[in-house]
């Protein structure tokens, strides 16, 4: 198993959230003996429906375990929000621990279910960081294919794009049928396409509704079917005390790159260096990576753009508690050059108490004016991992 960052408790109960395929439960496996863990897998049908109809039932077949089962594991514990209640009543026994993993918080949420009152921990997991992965990092895999990890534990570029295009396709439908998210799939599976295409951009809820033929009211509810089965999230838009007006529009990004590629249907096209298709990848990349790394060092940054209505830009802007404000430029070139940059110059001189910096591909570091330029590998390390 290839190590994750994420490092989780021994001693605590806890809930770890992610997509399906993020890997949570190969974790899980690797991280406690089996010897000390007694595991219920709610996507087996005959329990999920035995507990579904009588969760009591688990607190009879749980206070009847082994002494040694230390560690209670209940996988994709949305299915059955009501054993949280269960789960409570049995937490009062300090020798076990309940792990429960979920590939969705929307039931959990919007059930309005026990979530043991602070007794668990929340953890997420994403898919592979380029920093768990080390020397076995492909940039160019990373970009056109993401980093799931059944793209990374195969190495034949056919089965990765066939896997892909299951997970966008079948596992996406699948997930949302089981969820009883939408009444009509039809036109969820075109948002996603539209979504897709607008990924890193500030949405625009109303040519989404145009462009699907659905209501702007449905978009926001599509958006949140996302969020909640933690396929993407919103970087909102930086508020601040700025004599410039900016946007106050979220952006939206998947949680993977090679998740959007397959969704709009172009993971058999080259990603060809200096396009804007290739710089928009590499910009998602790096927004994902510093998100990873943020959560999984519990660092209580706040991540965000900021826009003028004058169109200057800053890619991320990351609020650090006790540091400078970090503003944070994306550029794939290999080369950034000053005039590469002469905007985010210009607006980063505007932000009292700011630190400005540039991550490219570039091979080795170098300044333009007060702006530092950073392989991003060596940005990611001194100001997400340090």
């Amino acid at each position: 198993m290839i190590p994750r960052l994420l490092e989780l408790p021994q001693d605590s109960s806890f809930f770890l959230f992610g997509a399906r395929n993020t890997g949570k439960s190969t974790l899980i496996e690797h991280s406690f003996p089996s010897e000390q863990s007694a595991w219920f897998d709610l996507l087996d049908p005959e329990l999920e429906y035995r507990l579904a109809s009588k969760p009591s039932d688990f607190y009879n077949i749980v206070t009847n375990l082994a002494e040694e089962k230390q560690y209670i594991i209940i996988d994709e514990v949305q299915k059955i929000p009501a054993l949280l209640d269960v789960v409570q009543r049995l937490m009062k026994d300090k020798s076990r621990h309940f792990i429960m993993t979920g590939s969705s918080a929307r039931k959990l949420k919007r059930g309005g279910a026990n979530l043991l009152a602070g007794r668990a921990l929340v953890y997420y997991l994403f898919p592979f960081s380029s920093i768990e992965l080390g020397d076995e990092f492909k940039l160019e895999q990373a970009l056109a294919l993401g980093g799931l990890p059944d793209i990374i534990n195969t190495q034949s570029p056919d089965k990765q794009i066939a896997f892909l295009q299951a997970y966008t396709q079948t596992y996406l439908q699948e997930e949302i049928a089981a969820e009883q998210l939408v009444r009509k799939f039809t036109p969820f599976r075109r948002f996603l396409e539209v979504a897709a295409q607008a990924n890193g951009k500030i949405v625009n809820f109303a040519n989404i509704a145009r462009d699907v033929g659905i209501d702007e009211k449905t978009v926001g509810a599509y958006f949140t079917i996302l969020e909640e089965t933690l396929i993407g999230f919103f970087l909102e838009a930086y508020q601040a005390s700025f004599r410039k007006r900016l946007s106050k529009k979220p952006k939206f990004y998947f949680l993977d790159t090679g998740v959007v590629r397959a969704l709009t249907r172009q993971l058999t096209l080259p990603l060809i260096e200096s396009t804007s298709a290739y710089g928009e990848v590499f910009e998602h990349f790096i927004i994902l990576e510093c998100l990873k790394l943020s959560r999984y060092k519990h660092r209580e940054f706040r991540l965000s753009y900021l826009k003028t209505q004058s169109d200057a830009e800053i890619d991320l802007v990351v609020e650090r508690p006790g540091k400078p404000l970090l503003l944070i430029e994306i550029k794939s070139s290999s080369n950034v050059q000053q005039h590469d940059i002469a905007k985010f110059i210009t607006l980063s001189k505007e932000l009292d108490n700011a630190e400005a910096v540039c991550f490219s591909r570039d091979q080795y570091a170098k300044k333009h004016q007060h702006v530092r330029v950073l392989p991003w590998q060596m940005g990611l390390q001194e100001y997400f991992m340090s």
